[in-house]
């Protein structure tokens, strides 16, 4: 799964420790989002979302691959 967070995080000037401490997860968890090691649940995709004001799919999205999988 692709994702946008690390250009939504960097537009909002957040470091990693911010945005991790304003959605209640560890900073690595948002640095294994950002380097596409993790897919997050869908209750952080939905913080995640919340807190940017954005829609799920702004920040996310499935690989061209994947929707064929």
């Amino acid at each position: 799964m692709k994702n946008h967070v690390r250009e939504h995080r960097t537009d909002a000037d957040m470091s990693q420790a911010d945005l991790a401490a304003a959605v209640d997860v560890s900073r690595q968890t948002i640095n294994s989002i950002e380097r596409d090691r993790y897919d997050p649940s869908l209750e952080l995709a939905l913080k995640l979302a919340a807190y940017f004001d954005c829609l799920v799919e702004d920040l996310f999205e499935l690989e061209a691959d994947a929707e064929t999988a």
